[in-house]
């Protein structure tokens, strides 16, 4: 269990990187592009907020 959700952890970071990365590379593009970007932002307090989660699930598991 505590191997599944290290691997899950590392997953949403991965994620969070990356739409992050995506978003911060579109704000730097066209205008057109901001809206784009700022979808990607809330993309990433979504990802950021589960990531969290998973977390304090992981160390809930480990504790016990």
């Amino acid at each position: 269990m505590v191997t599944f959700l290290t691997i899950l952890v590392a997953l949403s970071m991965l994620a969070t990187l990356g739409v992050l990365l995506s978003g911060v590379l579109g704000m730097s593009g066209s205008k057109a592009g901001g809206e784009r970007s700022n979808k990607l932002m809330r993309w990433r307090i979504g990802l950021q907020a589960l990531t969290l989660v998973l977390f304090a699930i992981l160390l809930l598991v480990m504790k016990r």
